[in-house]
Parts: C-alpha cells; structure tokens; sequence
C-alpha cells in the first residue's frame, strides 16, 4: 500500500520560507515522477513543481526562482523549500507519486498560510 505524508507546513509572514518534506512508503520514489500541487479556496488544483525519475524539475511560472523541489532517495523523500513567500501562496499542498492512471497516490495535504 503506498502512502504519502507531508509535513512542515504552518503560518509564516511574507518573505518568510518553509520546507514541506513527503515522505513516502510502499513505493521507491526513484523510480516515479514525483510532484507537489497546491490548492486555494475557490480555485483549482495546480502544480507547483516536479522531479522526474532523470531527476528533471520544472516549475509552476508563478514560483520559478523561488520553490526548489528535491528528493533525497535514501530517505525516500521529496522536498519542497519555498523561499520568499507571498500571500498568493496560502494554500493546501499535496504530494503526488504518478504511478499511472488510476494508481496515482496523493498525500493527505499540509497547509501553509502566508500571512503577516
């Protein structure tokens, strides 16, 4: 059974920076293209970054040079570091393992709140 846990998430001022760790179990994320999405109240679901099994990140255009996605495979985790945050980023944010269609595995969410 896979399971993803996210963690580090909280309240933080503007400027301020967080990192979301996921931790995952029942898979090696090695081996799959691993994400971080984000959803706000009212809006859809949208990616912010991933890590591709060549170790290949992109980014949302709306966190470039700001979020940094990685993963440390003998922890079998992936990180985000979100740096320079700004209210627009509040947010639920979940870990997403692409296993394939109806496979894919999600985390149960961590909210981060950019507020002063």
């Amino acid at each position: 059974q896979v399971q993803l846990v996210e963690s580090g998430g909280g309240l933080v001022q503007p400027g301020g920076s967080l990192r979301l760790s996921c931790a995952a179990s029942g898979i090696t994320i090695v081996f799959y293209n691993m994400g971080w999405y984000r959803q706000a109240p009212g809006k859809q679901r949208e990616l912010v970054a991933a890590v591709n099994t060549m170790g290949t990140t992109n980014y949302a255009e709306s966190v470039k040079g700001r979020f940094s996605i990685s993963r440390d495979n003998a922890k079998n985790t992936v990180y985000l570091q979100m740096n320079s945050l700004k209210p627009e980023d509040t947010a639920v944010y979940s870990c997403h393992a692409e296993l394939g269609g109806s496979r894919d595995s999600w985390g149960q969410g961590t909210q981060v709140t950019v507020s002063s």
